[in-house]
């Protein structure tokens, strides 16, 4: 999402634009539970978008579908429907296959502008056309070849219960109507990551089994005169989309402040991420973690700031302001006196539209086995609540009519987590610890309660299936409007209790009140003592009162 502008010394001023969305996947033999898990952070400045649906349907021969575009809603064309398409709801479909992707551009020349298909479209079209991983691919693949595909380089996440892969594909320029792309399967014992960077390098032509890829995929390279090393040397990403600064800074790094909380020696690829040694070592496709890794804990690193490492955002310069914000406003770049300085681009951030974990269980029916844990704003900011894979009827929040990218509606998810999120960013070491006591409370009593609660609709399953589905989709839509009324909530206890900079005494959320029933004296709490040493540290003796 958001095309990511090449960044080298010559077009630094062109970097302007975004830096968007994040994957995080993780095999099934890695995880703490054996589930296959994969997330995604949609980011783009201004978008605004709920929980998508599409309902399993029988199509008649001869029936079209028409195309928009995901990002302009532009009408691109029409392709044949399939005969059968599946139910999906959000970025996971009934048989718990689950697409991401995030945007790396690559070479603005390869982009197929009279192609039908964006890189949106084919993912919900995948999405109600493929049972399996590796069935996606084939249906994205082909796709793509047949009617074109007018997006830039992507890198596509595509799991299900039993295989994670990460995909990546390129037009062939204006005209084409055909794709270059290389898939390879993430080892289940291993987590893999991609951040608008390209991520594959070399492939083993010969694993068929774990590779897959187009039959040109070096020709085609070589006819542009690219490439023209051997085959077994052939390098994806040095040859379509070469990692320059901007490529390891601010998309590279996010994929190893993921890595470093799963291998205690990863810091040695910090240089890589700094993105200014032209030599330093590159870091692997994916890694195999040093623990099983839980849901829980890939929710934490959707959440990350790169908190405790030397990109860290929340308070190492004063950037971060007096409540010590990780966030810093956009676009990435700025100018001083004619150098050109950049901000960091955490993997938490303010722009996300919406964010998920994937939480994908061979061992359970399929309706029960695949949950989309969703939030409707920066992960950070929300709690993700549990969207059950067969689910066909959205709840109100994330699906609220009259709710827009310009429309305020206190019924709608994303405007009351934004409502919520734009009180705290600014103030966030004040109120950010109340909306964290608050999302982690939702998410624990979710996690608390999935247990006993998939037990119960097993045990009807077998003997009422259309009856246990249905209870599904309203537990998920009972939780989801239970996070909205808490957000809500949350909006008001805020606004009262930090007023004009101060804190009003609480106990728990009852306000305190004198004897005679006014609102307890406010505290008046200053400014920390890091922010107060470098305000010191800025001003000198400006602010030093005289002895």
């Amino acid at each position: 999402m958001t095309k990511r502008y090449i960044l080298s010394a010559v077009v630094w001023a062109m970097a302007v634009s975004g830096f968007a969305c994040t994957n995080f996947i993780v095999g099934k033999k890695a995880s703490a539970d054996g589930s296959v898990i994969c997330t995604y952070n949609a980011d783009d400045y201004g978008m605004f978008m709920g929980l998508a649906h599409y309902p399993a349907g029988v199509h008649a021969k001869g029936e079209m579908r028409k195309v928009y575009d995901w990002d302009t809603n532009e009408y691109h064309g029409e392709i044949p429907e399939a005969p059968i398409t599946y139910n999906v709801i959000g970025n996971i479909n009934e048989y718990q296959v689950t697409i991401g992707e995030t945007t790396y551009g690559g070479r603005p020349e390869m982009v197929d502008s009279t192609g039908i298909l964006d890189y949106g479209s084919l993912i919900y079209i995948a999405l109600q056309r493929s049972k399996t991983a590796r069935e996606a691919i084939t249906v994205m693949t082909t796709l793509a070849n047949t009617y074109g595909y007018n997006s830039g380089g992507e890198s596509f996440t595509i799991c299900d219960p039993n295989e994670a892969w990460i995909m990546e594909m390129m037009g062939k320029g204006p005209g084409s109507k055909g794709v270059v792309w290389v898939a390879m399967r993430i080892p289940d014992d291993a987590i893999c990551a991609h951040a608008n960077q390209s991520r594959i390098g070399r492939f083993n032509m010969k694993d068929k089994e774990n590779v897959l890829y187009a039959k040109d995929v070096v020709k085609f390279a070589r006819s542009k005169g690219w490439y023209q090393g051997k085959d077994e040397e052939f390098s994806w990403k040095m040859v379509y989309d070469a990692p320059d600064f901007g490529g390891r800074r601010f998309c590279d790094a996010r994929v190893w402040s993921f890595f470093r909380h799963f291998d205690k020696g990863f810091d040695r690829y910090l240089p890589w991420a700094l993105g200014k040694d032209p030599h330093a070592e590159d870091m692997p496709l994916w890694i195999v973690p040093d623990h099983k890794v839980s849901v829980q804990e890939v929710m934490a690193c959707m959440r990350d700031h790169y908190e405790g490492t030397p990109l860290a955002t929340d308070t190492l310069d004063m950037g971060s302001g007096i409540w010590e914000m990780p966030y810093r406003p956009t676009p990435l770049s700025f100018t001083v006196d004619g150098k050109d300085y950049f901000n960091e681009r955490p993997t938490s951030t303010q722009q996300s539209a919406f964010s998920y974990v994937s939480q994908m269980r061979s061992w359970l029916p399929r309706e029960i086995g695949g949950v989309l844990w969703f939030g409707n704003d920066d992960g950070n900011m929300v709690a993700y609540t549990p969207i059950y894979c067969g689910n066909t009827v959205q709840p109100e929040c994330y699906n609220t009519p009259g709710a827009d990218a310009v429309t305020f509606s206190d019924k709608n998810a994303f405007w009351v987590c934004n409502w919520v999120s734009n009180m705290v960013y600014p103030r966030y070491s004040q109120m950010f610890p109340t909306l964290r006591e608050v999302r982690d409370s939702l998410e624990n009593s979710y996690f608390a309660q999935q247990e006993a609660f998939e037990k119960q609709v097993l045990a009807s399953y077998e003997t009422d299936k259309a009856a246990s589905l249905k209870r599904l989709n309203a537990y998920s839509n009972e939780k989801a409007q239970q996070m909205l009324a808490c957000w809500k909530e949350l909006a008001v206890f805020l606004i009262v209790k930090y007023n004009d900079m101060t804190v009003k005494p609480t106990e728990g959320r009852k306000f305190l009140r004198t004897p005679t029933g006014l609102g307890a004296r406010v505290k008046r709490v200053g400014i920390s003592d890091t922010y107060a040493r470098r305000l010191v540290k800025e001003t000198g003796d400006k602010f030093l009162k005289p002895e």
